[in-house]
């Protein structure tokens, strides 16, 4: 369980709290959640084809994504975004105005993002978000599909001998202010009559600041953001150590407000249709001449019909195939950002296709 706040402390994060935000003491989070039930009716959804209507007139997708999370979404030495966040909002871009480079970024905290999308200051928000049911419904917000799959996991240093998160029992925390971490924090703990006390911050960067800094005996996030933070650490990633526990399920989707049908479409047919690509061997490179054994899914007679569909949608002709020339398919992304050919080298596991043992599994076409 969590150890008690101060009053102070409990009063202050109530005022300022958002519903989604899970860094809030248990009592004033059910609190907020049963009054954004009892307002639910005031909040507005987005009509039918206002959000892509809004895209096309302005010639520019708003995409919200992370503060610097490596790996996701990050400004590279020149100022360009970079990571599997960021490349699916150019897929996106590209499947929608047909240039993949017509992507407005705005960097959020994890506590700001709901806030952004429901004030419609972005189109799309593609942030390291876990898809909840509480989120969905309460926020009245739509998650299209899974882009990563992950679990809330540990980092400690390594020479502090910690081997399991047991031994955490007492320990301060760090942890981002606006995500799942805490409530899953009193779950695990909890069940085995532990305690911690978690140390909340408003900040990707300022949680793993105070981290590195020795404000917390452990940082508990997202596996893949812990090893992100792991590889940018002081004195090297060797120092650090994420722990073998994975303590909840987090499966990261990009977010789109509730009630345009097509926009919510629109985001979760690119991302299948990069699936799709990976699946039937079509790539980047290959794609105008598809090798012997890409079955042609996305070319010849079934464009003709994914092409119709697209234009259900509001789409052009070629969108799936802009997506996939944008960025590749969702094994090239993930490997450039992610994987053996990245800095950070994290086993793609979960994140494999259907028929390679993982989850990442495409709806048929017909």
């Amino acid at each position: 369980m969590l150890k008690n706040t101060s009053s102070t402390a409990w009063k202050s994060s109530f005022k300022v709290g958002w519903p989604g935000d899970a860094s809030l003491p248990r009592a004033a989070w059910r609190h907020w959640a049963l009054t954004l039930v009892l307002a639910a009716g005031a909040l507005p959804p987005a009509d039918a084809g206002e959000i892509m209507d809004a895209v096309k007139s302005r010639g520019e997708l708003r995409c919200g994504v992370s503060e610097g999370i490596p790996g996701f979404s990050e400004q590279d030495a020149d100022g360009q975004w970079r990571g599997l966040d960021a490349d699916f909002c150019r897929a996106m871009a590209a499947a929608v105005l047909g240039d993949g480079g017509k992507v407005a970024f705005t960097p959020l905290k994890a506590s700001a993002r709901f806030p952004a999308l429901q004030a419609r200051q972005i189109d799309l928000l593609a942030r390291n978000t876990t898809w909840t049911m509480t989120r969905e419904i309460l926020l009245n917000v739509q998650f299209p599909a899974v882009l990563f799959y992950d679990a809330q996991g540990f980092l400690v240093p390594r020479s502090a001998g910690i081997a399991s998160a047991t031994a955490l029992n007492g320990a301060t925390l760090c942890v981002e202010k606006g995500t799942t971490h805490a409530r899953n924090l009193e779950d695990y703990f909890g069940r085995s009559g532990l305690s911690v006390e978690p140390l909340i911050i408003d900040s990707t960067r300022e949680v793993a600041d105070a981290f590195f800094a020795g404000r917390c005996r452990a940082y508990t996030a997202d596996v893949a953001h812990l090893a992100a933070m792991r590889a940018r650490a002081p004195g090297g990633p060797d120092a650090f150590v994420i722990l073998p526990e994975r303590i909840s399920k987090e499966p990261l989707a990009p977010v789109v407000l509730n009630g345009d049908q097509e926009w919510i479409g629109v985001t979760r047919w690119v991302l299948y249709g990069l699936l799709m690509a990976e699946e039937i061997g079509v790539t980047r490179e290959n794609l105008e001449h598809p090798s012997p054994d890409a079955t042609g899914l996305l070319f010849e007679g079934s464009n003709q019909k994914i092409d119709l569909i697209g234009k259900i949608l509001g789409l052009t002709p070629g969108w799936m195939p802009r997506a996939v020339k944008a960025v590749g398919n969702y094994g090239e992304i993930y490997e450039r950002h992610l994987g053996s050919g990245s800095a950070l080298g994290i086993e793609r596991g979960l994140n494999r296709l259907w028929n390679q043992g993982g989850l990442m599994y495409a709806p048929p076409l017909d």
